[in-house]
């Protein structure tokens, strides 16, 4: 029986853990907002080996007072154009939420060091959707009572999978 429960807890644990969102080092260490010293340095390499979700973080360590990261739209991005940042971090230890899925554009604010190829873009995932059918929604005179918020289709597929991970653990 303790077998049982210590793989029913191996499973709910690794279930949770691979569904939340990550705090993720930008380049996978302390310090790398850096010129890259050549192209295989890139930041880029590495986001392109990586897999961003919706909710993930990322976060940059680096020297306040000495660089920034700015978030900007793809063409800024193309140019190294500084002035108009949808964002501008500054404080050593920047952290970034990523909320949506496509790409998310990232440059140096230190003068030079953008040009130079410090520089990120990070492409969130879109998430998978589950297709069971398709039904019409029901006409606002079928429905009666309170609107209800929609439940979350992961939530329901975290308990969904548990279910099941506890049945066939049952049946051995």
């Amino acid at each position: 029986m303790a077998g049982f429960s210590r793989a029913l807890f191996l499973l709910t644990f690794l279930l949770f853990s691979f569904s939340e969102a990550r705090e993720i080092l930008v380049g996978g260490k302390s310090n790398v907002w850096t010129i890259p010293s050549s192209q295989s340095q890139s930041l880029n390499q590495w986001a392109e080996t990586s897999r961003f979700r919706i909710g993930d973080t990322l976060v940059w360590n680096y020297e306040e007072g000495k660089d920034s990261v700015l978030k900007v739209t793809k063409e800024d991005y193309e140019a190294c154009n500084t002035e108009n940042p949808e964002q501008r971090f500054e404080d050593g230890n920047t952290k970034v939420e990523l909320q949506k899925p496509g790409p998310f554009y990232f440059i140096s604010g230190a003068k030079g060091h953008c040009e130079q190829g410090q520089k990120l873009i990070v492409v969130v995932v879109t998430p998978r959707r589950r297709f069971i059918g398709i039904s019409p929604a029901p006409s606002p005179a079928e429905s009666e009572g309170p609107a209800v918020a929609p439940s979350s289709g992961a939530a329901n597929l975290k308990v969904g999978f548990l279910a099941v991970v506890v049945g066939v653990m049952g049946l051995l």
